[in-house]
């Protein structure tokens, strides 16, 4: 496996996975990130101000939509849609980027860099940072770049440098590489806000919290619309940020059924696929332990998707603990599926989701009628898909670009 250096401590584990797998240059800030976290997260002041800007900055609480026409059109089970798309910068990834700069001011750092894939984290994080008045470099796979130019413009617009990774396969993957050997290079004032719940303890936990108001907020919404808890939630998967977020407040919910939908590309039974939890294996990446694709030589295997922030190599560890515990079914939906869900949430709800999302609304378009219709599925739309016009349109055929 790559990138392995020294594990140094046993902690952020769930079960097996997780753990903090890093060079020992990065070790004194970890316990920086750690100590600080942990004061922060029940410091009154901080918990006070972050709720302030979710509510004022970022708009929260995302609304529950009932999608009475969908629900009626598949003849199941009543569908509930979670807009975090309607969050300000267009995802969930908002939610996180708050909390981490909060958190970074409070520290002292008066620079962030990020990775991103299909853009969304990297304009979440220019955008606070400008809010914040902070430095903002921002990490992204030259493929992506192509794929996602919009969101590279925003990001620019903000204020943020981005860089065009041309290592590797051009994605995500490098993009966290390279943001990872920036942090090691310049740990004093910078804090590396990381967008998924991977790498070293803290940050699985720490983007886990940040994201969790997502089913804190789904709990309280539906119990006051219906009185009861959903069936099920539906969400993509390819860090995992927004599954967690989905998932976290109902895990001791035995009685709801918990379904992550991962990218299975071109198949699950190709070697044109993101879908990890089907077909990775226990290895070390990118700091923490975790299921991850790799070849028959143990290295980290190229992977595919349509959808850039899908387009990871690896899982979150509490994903992987959940799996084993099979608390969280996870499902592969491949590119023609998801790209079938944007087309039909579009038109039939009037919603324009973006393509990660969509292969959470394949899974929902695949359930929903094997359910009567007193019975409730919550999906989480994470982001909107107006970055993904132009490629979906070139998906069809149509010479459309941004």
């Amino acid at each position: 496996m790559q990138e392995m250096k020294s594990e140094t401590k046993q902690a952020g584990r769930f079960g097996e996975y997780g753990g903090q797998y890093i060079p020992e240059t990065l070790m004194t800030e970890i316990d920086r990130l750690t100590a600080a976290y942990n004061h922060y997260k029940d410091d009154p002041d901080f918990k006070a101000e972050l709720k302030d800007l979710l509510i004022k900055y970022a708009n929260r609480p995302s609304l529950l939509y009932h999608a009475k026409k969908m629900s009626a059109d598949l003849g199941g089970a009543q569908i509930y849609f979670k807009r975090e798309d309607l969050n300000h910068t267009g995802s969930h990834k908002i939610n996180n980027v708050l909390g981490q700069i909060l958190l970074a001011k409070r520290m002292g750092k008066t620079r962030v860099i990020a990775e991103t894939g299909a853009g969304k984290h990297g304009v979440a994080t220019a955008t606070v940072a400008a809010l914040m008045g902070m430095e903002c470099e921002i990490f992204m796979g030259k493929l992506d770049t192509e794929r996602q130019a919009l969101n590279v413009y925003r990001m620019e617009l903000l204020g943020a440098k981005v860089h065009a990774i041309s290592t590797g396969t051009g994605t995500l993957k490098d993009a966290v590489n390279a943001a990872m050997q920036e942090w090691t290079r310049r740990m004093d004032d910078t804090h590396y806000v990381i967008g998924s719940t991977m790498g070293p303890h803290p940050f699985p936990t720490m983007v886990r919290d940040f994201q969790s108001v997502i089913s804190k907020e789904i709990k309280a919404q539906l119990l006051k619309e219906t009185g009861k808890l959903p069936d099920a939630v539906v969400a993509c998967v390819g860090g995992g940020s927004n599954a967690i977020g989905a998932f976290y407040h109902f895990i001791n919910d035995p009685s709801v059924k918990l379904i992550g939908c991962e990218a299975a590309g071109k198949g699950i039974h190709t070697d044109q696929t993101a879908a990890t939890l089907e077909t990775g294996r226990v290895g070390i990446f990118h700091g923490m332990k975790s299921l991850f694709c790799q070849d028959d030589d143990g290295d980290i295997a190229p992977v595919y998707s349509i959808s850039a922030g899908l387009d990871y190599p690896g899982i979150g560890p509490e994903h992987a603990a959940l799996q084993a515990a099979k608390r969280v079914q996870y499902v592969g939906i491949t590119d023609d599926e998801a790209v079938d869900a944007f087309e039909y949430i579009a038109k039939t709800e009037g919603i324009i989701a973006a393509i990660e999302s969509s292969h959470a609304v394949a899974y929902v378009q695949k359930l929903a009628p094997t359910m009567n219709k007193d019975q409730i599925i919550v999906c989480n739309l994470s982001g909107r898909g107006d970055k993904d016009v132009a490629a979906i349109a070139r998906y069809r055929g149509v010479d459309l670009h941004d």
